[in-house]
C-alpha cells in the first residue's frame, strides 16, 4: 500500500504505473479515481472559497465554519442541499444561490424540488433561487443577478464534479466526456485493465446501454465486479443506480437509470409522498420520501422493466424480480 502518493501517468504498453520518479508494474490494473470538485469560474486570484469532495476538504470547511457567521453555498445540487443545511444547524446563517427554479428541479421534478426548497428554508437557509452569480471579488464578496450583494464569512462552491482522469492518455484508452468506457464486466480496451465508479462510462448489463453515475453505491458495486473479474469469476454490473440523501433529519432515496422522464405522476401519504417518473409509459425512476416500502418496490419495478402506471397503482413486482433487486 503506498500511502501519500500520487499517481502521475500509466504506461500501458510497458505495464506500469507511474509515481513521479518510481514506477510499479502490474498484471492488472483498476483504475478508480473518483472526481474532483469542478471549479467555480471566473474567481479572481485572493479569492477565498471552499469545495467539498475530499475528507481533506471536509476538514478544512469544518475548520472555517467554527469561526464563520455567515455563509453562502453555491449549487443546489445534494452536496449542497446537505452542507447548507448542516451549516445552517451549526447556527450560521446560510443562503444558498442557484440558476434553478427549485433546488434539482431539472433532475426531479417540480413537485420534489419544492419539497426539497421547503426543508431547506424549514432549517433556516435563505434559498435565492432562479439566481445566477454576477461576479465574485476577493476575497468574498459576490454580486448576484437579483442585484443583491453579499459579503459572507465562508463561500462554499457546490458546482459539480467532474472526473480525476487527467493523468491517463486519452490515446490509450477510449474516454467519453473524460470518463473511462468500459464494458458491463467493467473492462476496458486494455487487457486486464478496468475501471470503475465516478471515472467510469460502464454498459450496465440490464440495460445494454452506458449509465454514467456519480454514487457512492455504484462505485462500491463496480468494484466488487472489477475484483470478481480481475480474479477469474465471472461477474458484471446489473445494479440499477441509486442513493439516498439526508437533508437534516429528512432522508430521501432516489432511483433511476438516470436518463431523464417526459412524465411524473406523485403519489401522496401522510408525512411524504412517492414521485413515480416514466418516460413513454414506461418506469424509470422512482423518488421516496418517508416511503421506504416504495423505494424498495420501485427498484425492483425497475429490474423487472414496469410501466409507469403499473407503479403508481401499486404493482408488485413477482418473486424472482423482487429477490434480484
Amino acid at each position: 500500500m503506498r500511502l501519500g502518493a500520487t499517481v502521475t501517468g500509466v504506461d500501458l504498453d510497458s505495464r506500469v504505473v507511474r509515481l513521479g520518479e518510481q514506477q510499479v508494474s502490474f498484471t492488472k490494473l483498476v483504475l478508480a479515481p473518483g472526481s474532483s470538485s469542478k471549479p467555480l469560474p471566473d474567481v479572481p486570484d485572493g479569492s477565498e472559497l471552499y469545495y467539498l469532495r475530499s475528507f481533506a476538504d471536509l476538514q478544512r470547511l469544518h475548520e472555517a465554519a467554527g469561526h464563520a457567521r455567515t455563509a453562502a453555498v453555491i449549487g443546489s445540487g445534494f452536496i449542497g442541499c446537505e452542507a447548507a443545511i448542516s451549516l445552517a444547524m451549526r447556527g450560521i446563517d446560510v443562503t444558498m444561490i442557484s440558476p434553478e427554479p427549485a433546488p434539482q428541479q431539472s433532475r426531479l421534478g417540480e413537485h420534489a424540488a419544492g419539497v426539497i426548497a421547503g426543508i431547506l428554508r424549514g432549517y433556516g437557509v435563505d434559498v435565492r433561487a432562479g439566481t445566477e452569480i454576477g461576479s465574485l471579488h476577493a476575497p468574498r464578496t459576490l454580486h448576484l443577478s437579483d442585484g443583491t450583494t453579499l459579503e459572507p464569512d465562508l463561500i462554499l462552491a457546490a458546482v459539480g464534479a467532474a472526473p480525476a482522469t487527467g493523468f491517463l492518455d486519452p490515446a490509450a484508452l477510449q474516454l467519453h466526456e473524460g470518463r473511462v468506457v468500459v464494458d458491463s464486466h467493467m473492462r476496458t480496451l486494455v487487457d486486464g485493465v478496468y475501471a470503475v465508479g465516478d471515472a467510469a462510462r460502464a454498459e450496465n448489463a440490464l440495460t445494454g446501454r452506458p449509465l454514467p453515475v456519480e454514487h457512492w453505491d455504484d462505485a462500491d458495486s463496480m468494484g466488487q465486479v472489477a475484483g470478481a473479474d480481475a480474479a477469474g469469476t465471472e461477474a458484471r454490473w446489473d445494479a440499477v443506480p441509486g442513493f439516498w440523501t439526508q437533508l437534516g433529519e429528512h432522508t430521501l432515496m432516489y432511483s433511476a437509470w438516470g436518463d431523464g422522464f417526459d412524465a411524473v405522476q406523485i403519489v401522496e401519504r401522510p408525512g411524504g409522498f412517492t414521485a413515480w417518473y416514466g418516460t413513454d409509459g414506461a418506469l424509470v425512476g422512482v423518488l421516496a420520501y418517508n416511503a421506504e416500502d416504495d423505494y424498495d418496490r420501485g427498484r425492483a419495478l425497475l429490474v423487472q422493466g414496469a410501466t409507469l402506471e403499473a407503479a403508481v397503482h401499486g404493482a408488485q413486482p413477482d418473486s424472482a424480480d423482487d429477490e434480484g433487486a
